[in-house]
């Protein structure tokens, strides 16, 4: 979880293979009129991310349900938001933030080609997260490394979880 521009869909691809699971980008469970909106530099609203999460969380749930486990990406950008998931899910998940400077930011979204989100909502998407460290269940990684090493440090992290 994290901002726009964090490696959400990147590192969780990569977890997923080392834990051999199945991944879902959840940007692509987004409704076509939210992506619509984002495409237009309009940040979503709470209301916008309601059915959004709501996927999210049965996709996770359906998949522990059936006793497997599920990597997926997705902003989750306030506790309120986390918290669904975590209803959603009856606690059984745990979050890998991903944490990086405005500017490391900044230059990963200008650099990457064919994605809908514009650079100009990262400001939005940094002025709505509510940083989760200390969070039940949240292991904090700083995204000033390479891909595999980032997915190291989420998984020493992970492990404390069991």
């Amino acid at each position: 979880m994290g901002v726009s521009g964090c490696g959400k869909s990147s590192v969780g691809a990569l977890l997923a293979e080392r834990l051999g699971l199945a991944f879902a980008e959840g940007d692509s469970l987004h409704p076509a009129e939210n992506v619509a909106k984002m495409a237009q530099g309009i940040p979503l609203t709470d209301e916008d991310r309601w059915p959004w999460l709501e996927t999210i969380g049965m996709l996770m749930a359906g998949a522990l349900d059936r006793g497997e486990g599920i990597v997926v990406s997705c902003s989750a950008l306030k506790r309120v938001y986390r918290d669904r998931l975590r209803r959603a899910t009856s606690d059984r998940l745990s979050f890998v933030y991903l944490e990086g400077t405005s500017e490391l930011l900044l230059s990963r979204m200008g650099a990457r080609t064919g994605h809908f989100m514009p650079v100009s909502l990262l400001e939005s998407q940094l002025r709505t997260l509510e940083v989760p460290t200390g969070e039940p269940g949240v292991v904090t990684v700083n995204i000033d490394a390479s891909v595999d090493a980032i997915v190291d440090r989420a998984l020493k992290g992970l492990m404390v979880f069991g």
